[in-house]
């Protein structure tokens, strides 16, 4: 069985590239605290930093390697952004208040808010921005 190619269902490939774009996410943002001196103080600055990457480097995987769907790069890079703009307000409201008012650290937080982003993801990203437009 060595060089064989084990199809996996798009459920499981979805779940390998979340957790590689988790991983991604979650090391991208402590790195450039930890690299950038500045961002220590300006994490809200390198957290929309990290956001842009990230999302760019998630739809690649999304794409390519989980929904493999050709063309229409426009209109779902749009619904898969539209997705996580959302959710990056919803972090970008949050993470200030579980920061300065909670007192939690800014990498604790993320990750919790992350668990709650990869939940939400599957069922957009299923059902709208990758969706056979040729199924009834």
């Amino acid at each position: 069985m060595l060089g064989r190619v084990v199809p996996l269902g798009r459920p499981l490939r979805f779940l390998v590239a979340g957790g590689l774009n988790t991983l991604f996410g979650l090391a991208f943002y402590p790195l450039l605290l930890w690299a950038v001196p500045y961002f220590r103080a300006h994490y809200m600055i390198a957290l929309g930093i990290a956001q842009a990457i990230c999302l760019c480097f998630s739809f690649a995987t999304y794409k390519l390697g989980v929904f493999r769907t050709r063309g229409n790069i426009l209109r779902e890079f749009a619904a898969f952004a539209s997705f996580y703009l959302f959710n990056y307000a919803a972090n970008w409201a949050a993470l200030p208040l579980l920061v300065e008012v909670g007192g939690i650290s800014p990498i604790v937080a993320q990750l919790g808010f992350t668990i709650v982003l990869v939940i939400g993801s599957w069922f957009w990203h299923n059902r709208v921005t990758f969706r056979d437009r040729s199924a009834p």
